[in-house]
């Protein structure tokens, strides 16, 4: 698939209010009908806000991409350095704290130029690892990140409103 049409930019502070929308939008549609109404409010509400989301743009450490087809904001990687899980000892590492891409481009190419510049851009910072969280329960993204190399290295609790889920970490050597 050709991903000639797809532009991938580094986001900065005026594209925060299309980053927290896109967050809000993908987020919902990757996992609303997986969880109660309840759960998804809460999170969304006290996790998720649109407010605390802009704010996360241009933050020190926080790097987002944003994916544009055909010049409208599809997709975005929020990439930032973090506290290592105990598992990766204290070896350089980046985290991709977020992927998504808007439902109606999956199997487009978007996730994949989207990942393919996160890993790049991690090579061009000299980190060892790149390392991702996600939920055990989506198949998809786990064999998303397979294909590209991402192996499983532990887990750790996720809580969606009040539903403590599990998510695996998955790391890629550099």
């Amino acid at each position: 698939m050709s991903t000639d049409n797809v532009f991938i930019k580094i986001a900065d502070r005026s594209d925060a209010a299309v980053i927290a929308d896109l967050s809000r939008k993908t987020f919902y549609d990757s996992f609303g009908h997986f969880n109660t109404k309840e759960n998804m409010d809460k999170f969304m509400t006290e996790q998720f806000s649109r407010e605390a989301l802009m704010q996360e743009v241009g933050v020190p450490g926080n790097i987002f991409l944003m994916a544009l087809l055909d010049n409208k904001a599809v997709g975005y990687v929020r990439m930032r350095k973090s506290e290592n899980p105990p598992e990766l000892g204290d070896v350089s590492a980046i985290e991709i704290a977020r992927i998504y891409v808007e439902q109606t481009v999956i199997g487009k190419g978007v996730g994949a130029k989207l990942l393919d510049q996160s890993i790049e851009l991690a090579r061009a910072q000299n980190e060892k690892i790149i390392w991702l969280g996600v939920w055990e329960h989506n198949p998809r993204a786990i064999a998303f990140y397979s294909k590209w190399g991402f192996e499983k290295f532990g887990s750790h609790d996720f809580m969606l409103g009040d539903d403590r889920q599990t998510d695996w970490y998955m790391k890629k050597n550099l």
